[in-house]
């Protein structure tokens, strides 16, 4: 009985230990969205922060991206929710205007963030200070499905546009009328409306916005001929509606491609992993065409961040900075980069000569340089206004001059009434 009471002294002992060990420990809760690549990385991340800092504890939650935004707005204004989030670079003017972020603090030096990323970290930077830490760059690329281009008798990729769009109708094939194959699957929601804006607009011989952000400019008559070229391309037989293809998908176009059914898509690196687990058949990536040979070479960059909330003070600050250094480390950037197929933030290591040369990052980090990020004062409603425009092009059959017309002035209203804040 004496020793059986002892055990059971002894494990109460060890017991009480722990929950006071566990009691001083500082929680640092993380949210990102959910995405399977990503918040199976972050869980080893996590695993092996938290063994090497037994003083922090860190949490994580994830949550469906259409529903992200709000949940975050709604659990931070009742004092809860996350230390450190993940967000698009885009969203950054609403977050802090929204009061969700607070400055990143004197431990992340603005000059070395510059160093670092390049000119597209620019693109976040509000009132003259820094919010939040670029880790995952993303830029456009097309990814082509090999096997149906050699069934359709090409042996090289395309160069220009003419090029493509020619290539792709030899790949598109229909069946009592409906389209069966894609040549090309364009969806404006995804990335296409970011190709039209910072792309295609540029190549035609215009820009998306004056310098400043303050007033849209792709509603030129140069971004008028982009507009009509791009639009056109269904009714010539060159692409076909992702959502034509697989209806009520998010990403139709993705599917479509990798489902065999699309010759071509124009996607994000970050789309590297999922094609990759996916894509039944051999495919490729090669950069963004331009108008005719010698033209403008251009690109949509765009990045992710992690950022810290009003949450984060005292203790709390310290450990959740602690976290984020780790998180957005160079090493954890390399393995960011095989684990999803995001870039890397930090330009010196997306320059390495391996990833230059292979077949899949390397159209990617070869744009880099031509890249470019919009300033996104509302990056879901300017989606939407251009997303919007274009559809009503294909269902609607309204005059591309109006559609974009459309698009400019909805775009233009989320601006003004953003700068006059």
């Amino acid at each position: 009985m004496r020793k059986r009471f002892i055990v059971a002294i002894a494990s109460l002992t060890a017991a009480l230990a722990v929950a006071a060990a566990q009691s001083q420990k500082t929680q640092v809760v993380y949210w990102q969205y959910q995405f399977d690549s990503k918040v199976n990385l972050v869980n080893d991340l996590i695993a092996e922060f938290n063994k090497a800092n037994p003083d922090i504890e860190v949490k994580q939650e994830t949550f469906p991206y259409d529903s992200y935004i709000a949940k975050v707005k709604s659990s931070l204004g009742a004092g809860q929710g996350p230390d450190v989030a993940n967000l698009f670079y885009g969203w950054l003017p609403d977050w802090v205007g929204s009061n969700l972020l607070q400055p990143l603090p004197a431990s992340f030096p603005a000059k070395q963030l510059e160093e670092r990323v390049g000119s597209l970290v620019k693109a976040s930077k509000i009132n003259g200070q820094y919010y939040a830490v670029p880790t995952a760059v993303r830029v456009l690329a097309v990814f082509y499905n090999k096997d149906l281009f050699k069934a359709a008798g090409i042996t090289s990729v395309p160069k220009t546009w003419t090029e493509m769009e020619a290539d792709a109708k030899k790949i598109q094939k229909s069946d009592n009328g409906k389209v069966s194959v894609a040549g090309w699957a364009v969806q404006p929601e995804g990335q296409d409306h970011h190709l039209f804006r910072e792309v295609l607009s540029r190549q035609w011989g215009g820009k998306p916005y004056t310098t400043d952000f303050k007033k849209i400019a792709y509603n030129s008559l140069a971004g008028l001929e982009a507009f009509k070229w791009y639009t056109g391309l269904i009714e010539r037989g060159a692409a076909t509606r992702g959502l034509d293809l697989f209806p009520g998908s998010g990403n139709a176009y993705r599917d479509s491609f990798i489902s065999g059914r699309a010759g071509m898509i124009v996607d994000g690196s970050f789309a590297i992993s999922a094609i990759r687990n996916g894509a039944k058949f051999n495919w490729g990536v090669f950069e963004l065409p331009v108008r005719e040979a010698g033209g403008l070479r251009a690109n949509f960059g765009s990045y992710w961040v992690h950022g810290l909330t009003p949450n984060a003070k005292g203790a709390k600050l310290e450990a959740s900075t602690k976290w984020l250094k780790f998180l957005t480390s160079d090493d954890v950037q390399r393995r960011w980069l095989k684990a999803i197929g995001e870039l890397p933030a930090n330009t010196v290591l997306a320059a390495a000569p391996e990833l230059r040369k292979d077949p899949i990052y390397g159209p990617f980090i070869a744009s880099i340089p031509f890249a470019r990020a919009t300033f996104f004062v509302d990056e879901a409603g300017q989606r939407k206004a251009l997303s919007d425009a274009l559809n009503s092009v294909w269902l609607t059959k309204t005059d591309p001059a109006k559609a974009l017309e459309s698009a400019a002035s909805g775009e233009q209203k989320l601006l003004t009434d953003f700068f006059k804040r």
